[in-house]
């Protein structure tokens, strides 16, 4: 019963040598490094939130669901077991809470615990985060080392859009990331502004009881089809599942996964023109006859220079088959109390308007992070490993890749952090802090490796991107290696 108090928030206790921000995937994984890799440490997860989850707990929007294969999504140390290759809301809210329980990870979450400002005293060699509850009450929590499991993007408040008198549209102009519980859009003409993952995931889903979905969007994406659930037909797989025991075999099945993704992104580097006539070829094949590729699936980029979007069992494409769903590729002059006026001259009359225009990146969820009441603006820092940060002490943030399953970037920082903490522990330090003795010569490249506008945005809020050891992590296969092998105390002040 104690140790229920203590993880509800009753018990006084505010002292830990890790506090990790965030109870979703970077959270838990986190944590589940410190219970099997680091025991005895002493942590707590503060969770602003009432529930688990992070972006599965806040998205409620139809059709919510991962756009990473989850072999790869799932966790390395719990993987997933269920045949959907793309898990949906619910499923992946319950394989993390089940996730949670098997250490005793749920029992060190205090929820409604959400983290205002962190404080980096060099007198105490602590942190002091100021942290509210849903009462307002304030209270200051003291950590050794603090973890931000944060996510990249505004929980609070959705990107803004600049669409000429979206305001004075009289019907609901829904926000995707703050989806109305009671949404009635049955029978309903709904317009599904964007081109994006969401958008690709609302038109499916909401054309089965809308009267029509359009989705309008300035550009096209590159949209592929991947299988609804994961089927081994394979001779050779299937002789790995008989002589691998269950551990192994589910091993090798990520590890698959890991190794055909990275080397799919690498063949779209070197041969972009090869793999957009082989992707050009395929969606053709899945469009109606009165729906052309060009310009409604013609991108101006090259295959991943943007995040692809993954479509389950060619549900987008068939949602369009239907007749039920179609795609407008124009810009809006003006948005009136009833209709959409686009450059070309056409209108649409929609009942509903839902403006999936991406994410406010935000990070470490908006924390004023500081050193002896100094501000730090991170943007103007290096990114040590893409998990530290330039000149801050004992502090790691958790990001994912742009071209693989966050979850990866995630595994990657929890190996550094445990290998970070035994190093401190055998040296009898206290202190990490990266450290770079020339940053002005030090090449400046962009966070995350896409052409994305609101991705691009990323170059202003997160640490700067360098070379070396001051790069942030581009690939799973070396970065987890040098997690596991490398050296972590290069470019670190160990005191």
């Amino acid at each position: 019963m104690k140790e229920f108090q203590e993880a509800s928030g009753d018990s006084p206790s505010t002292n830990f040598d890790v506090i990790i921000v965030g109870a979703g995937i970077s959270g838990i994984n986190t944590a589940y490094y410190l219970e099997t890799q680091s025991r005895g440490t002493s942590y707590v997860i503060l969770e602003g939130r009432s529930r688990i989850g992070g972006t599965w707990d806040l998205f409620r929007y139809p059709g919510i669901r991962s756009d990473s294969d989850m072999d790869t999504f799932g966790f390395s140390w719990n993987p997933w077991t269920r045949e959907e290759r793309l898990g949906s809301g619910d499923q992946i809210l319950a394989y993390m809470q089940k996730s949670a329980g098997l250490y005793g990870i749920d029992k060190k979450i205090q929820y409604n615990r959400k983290v205002v400002t962190a404080d980096w005293s060099t007198a105490s060699k602590c942190w002091n985060l100021t942290v509210t509850n849903s009462q307002g009450e304030t209270q200051v929590y003291h950590a050794k080392f603090c973890v931000l499991g944060t996510g990249y993007y505004d929980y609070e408040h959705p990107l803004e859009t600049t669409i000429p008198g979206l305001s004075s549209f009289s019907g609901p102009v829904i926000q995707p990331q703050f989806w109305p519980e009671h949404l009635d859009y049955s029978g309903k003409d709904v317009v599904v502004i964007g081109s994006g993952a969401t958008a690709i995931t609302l038109v499916p889903a909401m054309a089965e009881k809308a009267k029509r979905v359009t989705m309008l969007q300035r550009s096209p994406t590159w949209i592929i089809s991947a299988p609804r659930v994961q089927r081994e037909t394979s001779l050779f797989v299937k002789l790995i599942n008989r002589i691998l025991p269950s551990r192994g075999a589910k091993w090798f099945k990520r590890f698959r996964s890991i190794f055909w993704g990275s080397v799919f992104y690498n063949y779209c580097m070197i041969f972009p023109d090869k793999i957009r006539r082989l992707l050009q070829e395929a969606t053709i094949k899945q469009l109606p006859a009165n729906i052309s590729w060009n310009p409604h699936f013609n991108p101006r980029y090259g295959v991943w220079k943007q995040r692809l979007c993954l479509s389950p069992g060619g549900d987008f494409y068939a949602a369009l088959r239907s007749g039920k769903a179609d795609v407008i590729t124009d810009t809006i002059e003006n948005v009136t109390s009833t209709e959409i006026q686009l450059a070309s001259g056409k209108t649409i009359q929609p009942d509903i308007v839902v403006a999936a225009t991406g994410l406010k990146l935000q990070f470490a969820g908006g924390i004023k992070l500081s050193i002896d009441n100094c501000e730090i603006d991170v943007a103007q820092k290096f990114t040590w490993k893409g998990a530290m940060i330039q000149d801050v002490p004992n502090l790691m943030f958790v990001v994912g890749y742009v071209n693989a399953s966050w979850t990866l970037g995630a595994e990657v920082t929890g190996q550094l952090l445990v290998r970070l903490l035994s190093l401190l522990k055998r040296r009898g330090a206290q202190v990490a802090v990266p450290r770079l003795d020339n940053p002005g010569t030090m090449r400046r490249g962009d966070v995350f490796n896409l052409s994305s506008t609101y991705v691009q945005t990323a170059n202003s809020i997160f640490p700067q991107a360098g070379s070396g050891t001051w790069n942030h992590k581009r690939n799973y296969l070396f970065d987890i290696l040098n997690a596991q092998f490398g050296s972590v105390s290069k470019g670190l002040r160990i005191e």
